[in-house]
């Protein structure tokens, strides 16, 4: 990738399985992070950060696979400024076509005195010798100033000349906690280009926290001021509130070239698509009116919007739906459909499975369509959301709950396939949830606690699909599980039984602290 030829060109780096992975409950397994990185791959993102290979043997499998399988985009690992972190990140990036080795140290007072507790002046030799460690193993280098945006200048400007001299060529400036305002972030940009001297060896980076809602408007400042690399996630994905989305930085480009005159390689048709697939994956739903990609982005219930997009769609929609993704069907299929129309239809709606992963869902939702008159395409997306789950050890085999005026207390009986042999047993409990869940906890003993129990319906009618969403957390492990059916019960169930799924895999992942850029 030739990032330099073009001033004008906006480098597009994600890392939504790096920082996005690191909000609590997003953990993904590599099947997972395989095909995120693949879509994220064909949507034309110039650098996949796919994970920080000395944090667990799962991160490292992920980032080689993934750097063994990616071949148009960079495949990027995180290390920190120590040489077992980047030897370790050489290693799993040793198969891609394209590797790069990203390091990174803190730089503010806060972080120097309490992180690290290190002085100034051995922070910087450190710059220079992570720098020179990555250099050994790649010729591609990132080096990122941790709170950058709370660093003293003078500090900031030496540490920034130093990773350049060391062989850094592209320099990150993130924006750790999210504290910078638009005009004072582009200002710190403006006086890096000014003040250090070899900066037009490195193109300058920016990765912008979301803790005050700024986090776009941060990283479009920064580009305005010189920056021409993004780091964002799919979703705005990320520790905390989250990181500066992708959707939104690639089209604000799109959209506003009279202001921002810039382009990026990224096709923005794929944007919806790439977007439900996170949000499948990780279980973090996304809020209705979120921009571009929220279910009302594109929704118009006023009769004064209404009446202006019947007559010129201009008037209340300043991007089409099709230019993200959208399709403008709504009503979709019925229990009369055949597989090539359903198979025409999942491409329609962003997703491209395997035959075999087709045939599977070809069968549940024909019976889906038994069950209801009319299929939307949200019954479809909730539909093949809950695929892809063949490597779970838990699995739901048959639930039936009493309940109601004459039943009391609600009593739940489940029968539960665990590590391939089936289990079952009866619990009750305060309501018909409780007790089902009381069963789950029978069944397979842990000691997680419920955070969040949440239930939305994917269309309107009494038919709807009842999507729910269930937190876990244990031990300061926490996960989001999903699941979706027209019995709400069996959708509690499947939700809650997903976050076990994903909480024993995430049982096993040790993350070392400090781990955001």
């Amino acid at each position: 990738m030739k990032v330099s030829e073009d001033r004008n060109r906006i480098v597009i780096f994600d890392t939504t399985l790096r920082d996005g992975e690191q909000s609590p409950g997003a953990s993904m397994n590599l099947d997972e992070k395989l095909r995120i990185a693949q879509v994220l791959e064909a949507m034309g993102v110039d650098i996949i950060e796919a994970g920080f290979p000395i944090a667990s043997d799962g991160d490292f499998e992920a980032v080689r696979e993934i750097a063994r399988t990616v071949k148009d985009s960079v495949v990027c690992g995180l290390a920190r400024a120590s040489r077992m972190d980047i030897d370790r990140c050489a290693e799993a990036l040793r198969p891609a076509v394209s590797g790069r080795i990203h390091t990174f140290i803190s730089t503010s007072p806060l972080h120097m005195q309490y992180k690290l507790r290190m002085q100034p002046e051995d922070v910087l030799a450190a710059v220079t010798e992570s720098v020179a460690i990555a250099r050994d193993h790649a010729g591609d280098v990132e080096w990122s100033a941790e709170d950058g945006s709370r660093t003293e200048h003078d500090f900031l400007c030496r540490c920034v000349e130093a990773a350049i001299a060391a062989g850094a060529r592209t320099i990150n400036i993130p924006d750790t906690v999210g504290y910078a305002v638009p005009d004072e972030f582009a200002g710190l940009i403006g006086m890096l280009f000014e003040r250090v001297p070899n900066i037009d060896q490195a193109v300058i980076s920016v990765h912008c926290h979301n803790d005050l809602g700024l986090a776009v408007a941060n990283s479009l400042a920064a580009i305005g001021a010189g920056a021409r690399q993004v780091e964002c996630t799919i979703n705005g994905l990320g520790e905390r509130a989250g990181n500066a989305a992708m959707e939104e930085i690639v089209m604000a480009l799109r959209t506003r070239q009279d202001r921002l005159p810039f382009t990026c390689g990224v096709r923005s048709e794929d944007i919806t698509k790439a977007s439900r697939l996170v949000s499948a994956t990780t279980g973090f739903k996304v809020q209705p009116n979120k921009a571009i990609v929220g279910a009302n982005a594109f929704a118009h219930e006023a009769g004064i919007h209404q009446d202006g997009v019947l007559k010129h769609a201009g008037t209340y929609e300043i991007m089409t739906p099709e230019s993200v993704g959208l399709s403008k069907s709504t009503l979709v299929l019925g229990k009369h459909s055949g597989r090539h129309a359903f198979k025409e239809k999942l491409k329609d709606l962003g997703y491209d499975p395997g035959d075999n992963a087709i045939q599977d869902a070809f069968k549940r939702f024909k019976a889906l369509a038994d069950k209801k008159k009319e299929i939307f395409d949200e019954d479809i997306i909730a539909l093949v959301d809950e695929e892809g789950r063949v490597n779970d050890r838990i699995a739901l085999l048959s639930l039936e709950v009493l309940c109601g005026t004459k039943h009391h207390p609600p009593k739940a009986e489940m029968e539960l396939l665990f590590d391939g042999k089936s289990k079952s047993c009866q619990a009750t409990g305060v309501g018909p949830v409780d007790a089902a869940f009381n069963c789950i906890k029978k069944l397979i003993e842990h000691e997680a606690r419920l955070q969040l129990y949440h239930v939305h319906a994917v269309t309107q009618g009494t038919d709807a699909q009842a999507e729910v969403t269930v937190r876990l957390e244990e031990n300061g492990k926490t996960v989001n599980g999903q699941g979706a059916d027209t019995d709400t019960m069996v959708a509690s169930v499947k939700a809650y039984v997903n976050a076990l799924n994903k909480l024993l895999v995430k049982r096993g992942k040790s993350v070392p602290a400090a781990l955001s850029a």
